[in-house]
């Protein structure tokens, strides 16, 4: 674990207990999230995507692998990771939307976000 105080860098499975904490502090219901598809890490929490891939980049990301989500904990396990943030408009990557639209990159980030903060078959209570 990495990052600020209310920003971490995350490499292995972070607790209920502080995901929980990371949302009240940030958002309440969620929290935002940049994810490192080549590292299988990523940045929680921020005002904005760009805080938490500001944290990456210093740690040594590369721009192209970084994309951001918003995740809501208390959803229904296939409605809990919206694919959408400004930094994930990269046309040269045939990215030209908020949302990202290259499915493999979806299919990691869903990967990656469920070993790091919530499987599919877990509940944030």
């Amino acid at each position: 674990m990495l990052g600020s105080e209310s920003i971490l860098v995350m490499n292995q499975k972070i607790s209920k207990a502080r995901l929980k904490s990371l949302c009240e502090t940030w958002f309440g219901d969620m929290v935002k999230v940049v994810v490192d598809i080549e590292k299988e890490c990523a940045g929680i929490g921020g005002d904005l995507h760009a805080d938490a891939e500001l944290l990456l980049l210093q740690e040594g990301s590369g721009p192209e692998a970084l994309w951001g989500i918003n995740f809501y904990p208390w959803h229904e396990p296939d409605k809990r990771i919206e694919y959408t943030a400004l930094i994930n408009i990269r046309p040269h990557q045939d990215n030209p939307s908020m949302e990202i639209l290259d499915e493999k990159a979806k299919e990691k980030v869903r990967r990656i976000i469920e070993s790091l903060l919530l499987g599919a078959d877990e509940k944030l209570v």
